[in-house]
């Protein structure tokens, strides 16, 4: 942690399974069986699962992790009543489970938000700092962080932040490499997995919210030429994927 954040962090803060209480939050924070690990394989499993099963492949991708590992971890989480699973058929977590985990990446988006937008840390600096942070903050501090950003929907990847009650808008964003030609698209928001990668966008201006359309498709995964703001830009299909967007008479 870098002495500048510790002293923010410092200046501003003086399984099990649990019954909701109405229009009360539930909060694991002071649990024993927290830890940040268990924390980073249910953030993992909820961004890898979806709507289907997290398979342990994609999981000990996404962690840089082996696949024993993983299978080690989740029978783990599964005594613990965070996940159900079962050989060969995915991972999937639990109520309890999904708190947590959106609760860990509510606080990774406000922490980004603040280190890119007030602190002006670049994209891989963000990132490994929201990293390490996210097990740390108290729910005061969350709090407060909010307040002081102006209560954000979205952090600057454009990934919409969870709220305080654990809900999470999603949006219908598809790759840039799907729309067709000429249509009028906003960008939705910005893999997060290639820090290179975000910083080559942004240097061309193409951030979320950004109004572009399409030029040209080459064929045969070619490159996509796009129009944005007066200027046109070629990116390579790779680079493509890593942009999701929506037409532009959609909301967002």
């Amino acid at each position: 942690m870098s002495r500048g954040m510790e002293g923010f962090l410092t200046d501003q803060c003086s399984t099990v399974k649990v019954s909701p209480r109405p229009n009360t939050r539930i909060s694991f924070l002071n649990s024993p069986m927290r830890s940040p690990a268990v924390e980073d394989y249910l953030k993992a499993i909820y961004k890898q699962g979806g709507d289907d099963p997290a398979s342990t492949t994609a999981i000990a991708e996404s962690l840089g992790v082996s696949s024993a590992s993983v299978t080690n971890m989740v029978k783990r989480l599964a005594e613990m009543q965070l996940v159900e699973y079962q050989s060969y058929r995915g991972v999937t977590l639990t109520e309890a489970g999904e708190k947590i985990a959106l609760e860990i990446i509510r606080h990774h988006r406000l922490l980004e938000t603040y280190l890119r937008e007030v602190m002006g840390y670049s994209w891989e600096q963000m990132h490994e700092e929201a990293e390490q942070l996210e097990h740390h903050i108290s729910e005061e501090f969350e709090s407060k962080l909010d307040e002081l950003l102006g209560y954000p929907t979205h952090d600057p990847h454009g990934h919409p932040i969870p709220s305080r009650d654990g809900e999470i808008i999603e949006t219908d964003a598809f790759p840039l490499t799907e729309a067709d030609e000429e249509q009028a698209l906003r960008v939705s928001y910005l893999l997060d997995t290639d820090a290179e990668m975000l910083q080559y966008l942004e240097d061309r201006g193409i951030l979320p919210d950004a109004e572009i359309s399409i030029v040209n498709k080459e064929p045969f995964n070619g490159p996509i030429s796009v129009l944005l703001g007066g200027n046109e830009y070629i990116l390579g299909y790779e680079v493509a994927t890593h942009v999701f967007v929506a037409h532009l008479d959609e909301p967002e």
